[in-house]
């Protein structure tokens, strides 16, 4: 069998590798062709066998530092294509006949018909983007995890490069029908259309599987395209699902305004309510409890384990949203939950320059939410999907410092005259302290708190920072403040925002990765400005 490795764009021959029937390309043979500038060698020909193009070009592109010249390599060689392939006789005769010249030493005649199929199945299995061990053995810390998980030990794209390429293309082809009719039974696998995979997008999936302890992950366009997605996959038409008060508002719009229209009923409990939710499951044949840990934006914690073994015992799934957490911070499948979700664009991402969202968990149940977000499209796109890799790169530094800052601050806030409270999970005064110490490393970068005043000296506070930007979001490296009654629920009354306990006076801080003291100084600044 042969196997191909070219070491010069220019020069090569065959030689034999010791120990093995295998050949290789070298650049030690003085061969005149064209590749070289020495004039064409008319006669020599080398036979090739059926799919040797693909299979050349698969090594090629591994071994050859020139992509323009693999591909040149790759092509069909032959000074007389209308006689269709020579046979290894005459491609030894004229390799024969072409080291005749001067200076020339005669070249080992190589059959190319030999060529190792399951080394190349091997490279091709690579190629489109085979799920492999996304979490090495040597990799035993989550910070060494977000940097080289799914990639370190090799991708679904062939490439030398450090960083993972940017595979942008809407569909891949088939080299012939047949190709094609073993991709639809399955003896084979491949890539089809962009909505369907992508090989950059796989490497984020595979290092946020990593990261989660996950068997699957599913990357979307954003995190309410995964929480939807999500929902109207698990959770059947007349089905019941049970969530919690304090939650994202769109996520809450979602399941009261768009599910009944399915004939899907919530019913809505308080994070701690661990009595309502065994009454719900109890009473309904609920096929999800969706809730985040912590929420938005009061930062409650729900105990995962008991939560989780609750619903299992009544055939309910669990999902917790752990964007606030980050996989960092809390590892929701260890504590027992089945699915968990993440936007993307938050932590994960961590630039405030891109948007996804993600759902981790069983590979079939992950499956079957695939499958509908397949005909539902909200495909991420592959550049985003760069964009997060590369910002996962970082994640465990920024975290740790967002961690650091937003600890301090909540203390220093909570301590000062003009602020009357401050909801953070790391204070032993947060109502679930003691389960956010249990399942939390960290306690994330955002704190919430109330000014003590009325609207009007609470955006005289935002006003008076300098840091941070007015803006939705969290999680980026730029801290952003925003009061909940403007930027969230402008449009209800005063009273309407009450009821889900969205005060005038609340403010919730995402700190960024700016140094602690600048970012303390801007707040007690603005404080001292009201």
């Amino acid at each position: 069998m042969a196997v191909l490795s070219f070491q010069s764009p220019t020069n090569f021959s065959a030689t034999s590798i010791p120990g093995s029937s295998r050949r290789r390309f070298d650049s030690t043979a003085g061969i005149s062709s064209s590749f070289t500038g020495d004039g064409p060698i008319s006669s020599m020909i080398l036979r090739f066998p059926p799919n040797f193009v693909r299979q050349l070009s698969i090594k090629a592109r591994r071994n050859c530092s020139n992509i323009g010249v693999a591909q040149i390599v790759a092509a069909k060689w032959s000074n007389n294509p209308s006689s269709g392939l020579p046979s290894a006789a005459a491609a030894a005769s004229s390799v024969s006949a072409a080291a005749s010249a001067p200076a020339a030493a005669a070249p080992p005649v190589v059959a190319l018909n030999g060529v190792d199929e399951e080394v190349v199945a091997a490279e091709g299995a690579r190629e489109i983007g085979l799920k492999k061990d996304s979490k090495p053995s040597f990799l035993s810390s989550d910070g060494s995890l977000t940097v080289h998980a799914g990639e370190r030990l090799g991708r679904g794209i062939v490439t030398d490069a450090i960083t993972t390429p940017v595979v942008n293309t809407s569909a891949y082809f088939f080299n012939k029908t047949a190709d094609l009719i073993d991709f639809k039974e399955k003896r084979s696998v491949s890539f089809e259309y962009g909505r369907y995979g992508n090989p950059t997008t796989i490497v984020l999936e595979e290092k946020i599987s990593a990261l989660e302890g996950a068997e699957s992950t599913l990357v979307m366009a954003s995190g309410m395209c995964a929480s939807t997605v999500m929902l109207l996959a698990l959770v059947p038409a007349g089905g019941h699902i049970v969530t919690t008060t304090d939650c994202y508002r769109k996520t809450r719009i979602f399941m009261e305004n768009f599910l009944p229209k399915m004939g899907i009923t919530v019913t809505v409990i308080d994070p701690a309510d661990i009595a309502g939710l065994e009454a719900a499951v109890n009473k309904y044949q609920v096929s999800l409890f969706f809730t985040e840990s912590p929420t938005n934006p009061f930062l409650r914690c729900v105990d995962i384990e008991l939560v989780s073994e609750i619903c299992h015992k009544r055939g309910t799934l669990v999902c917790i949203d752990g964007t606030f957490a980050t996989p960092l911070n809390q590892k929701a499948l260890a504590f027992g939950a089945d699915l968990v979700v993440h936007s993307l664009t938050k932590y994960i991402g961590g630039h405030n320059d891109v948007l996804g969202g993600c759902i981790c968990g069983p590979l079939k149940v992950v499956s079957e939410i695939r499958n509908l977000h397949h005909v539902l499209g909200g495909t991420l796109n592959p550049n985003a999907a760069y964009l997060m890799i590369r910002g996962m790169k970082t994640m465990h530094l920024r975290v740790q410092q967002q961690n650091s800052t937003a600890s301090r601050m909540a203390e220093i806030l909570e301590a000062h005259p003009k602020v009357s409270h401050v909801y953070y999970p790391g204070l032993a005064s947060h109502p679930e302290h003691h389960i956010a110490k249990r399942q939390m490393t960290g306690f994330g970068g955002v704190v919430s708190f109330e000014i003590d005043g009325d609207i009007e000296r609470t955006i005289k506070f935002v006003d008076s920072l300098k840091i941070p930007y007015i803006a939705p979001s969290f999680g980026g490296c730029e801290s952003i403040v925003d009061q909940p009654a403007i930027m969230s629920y402008w449009d209800l009354t005063q009273e309407e925002r009450l009821k889900y306990g969205i005060k005038d006076n609340l403010v919730r801080f995402s700190f960024g990765i700016e140094d602690f003291e600048d970012v303390k100084a801007d707040v007690l600044q603005a404080l001292e400005a009201i």
